[in-house]
This record gives C-alpha cells, structure tokens and sequence, in this order.
C-alpha cells in the first residue's frame, strides 16, 4: 500500500512542528478568531455539530472539541484535526492531520498547504 493510503480513511496527511510558546498561549491562539481564520478559514463555535462555511466557500462542521488538546472538523469531504500537546518547557508540539483525500496527488498538495500554515501560525505566534 502507499505511504499515506490507508484502508479506512483514503488518503491522509499529518505536519507537525515545535512552537517556542507555552500550550495555553498556542491553544489561545489556535481556537480564536485570528488562529482559526489561519489554520481554517472560518470561526465556527466551538461545539461539536457546530457548522462553518470557509471564506473559499467550502462547508464543514465542528466534529470535536476538547479545550487545549485538539479539534476535529470536516472540511467538504475531507477531516482535518489540530491537535497540541507540551513538549517541555516553553514548547509546544502543533500537528495538522487530513483524512479522506482523494488521491496521492491531493496529499502532496496538502502537504504543502499544511506546512505553510505551519510557518504562518507560528509567525504569528512569535509576533505576540
């Protein structure tokens, strides 16, 4: 099988990176206004069932919620999550993970678009 194939969740990406920051500061960040305008492209309320609309028009729904661990969403037919966890002190791992992509084509592409949201978010977060 192909890296990123699998047999449930079709194609599937994950990106993750270590922030110099605290998780509450991340977190804070993430799952407000401005970090989910980055990272998704809408502000949806945080509870499960929740549904947004991107600015780009695609529609999706808040699947998952759990205050400084992750979120879960869909995202037209595909499911991205961000998750955070504490790596130390000061630090903080940020992961992005799609599932439900079409092809392998669809997840390089994502790939890349993941990791430039990687460099925008903590961009941002080092501007605090």
């Amino acid at each position: 099988m192909p890296t990123g194939l699998t047999r449930d969740a079709g194609w599937q990406i994950g990106v993750s990176r270590t922030v110099a920051h605290p998780l509450p500061v991340v977190w804070d960040f993430l799952s407000g206004p401005e970090g989910l305008a980055l990272w998704l492209g809408a502000d949806p309320a945080p509870e499960p069932g929740a549904p947004f609309r991107t600015a780009d028009g695609v529609e999706g729904e808040v699947r998952g919620h759990r205050e400084r661990d992750r979120i879960r969403v869909t995202h037209g037919t595909t499911t991205i999550q961000v998750a955070v966890r504490a790596s130390g002190p000061d630090r903080t791992l940020l992961r992005f993970h799609q599932e439900r992509m079409a092809s392998g084509d669809e997840r390089e592409r994502q790939r890349a678009h993941w990791a430039s949201v990687l460099d925008t978010v903590a961009a941002a977060l080092d501007r605090r």
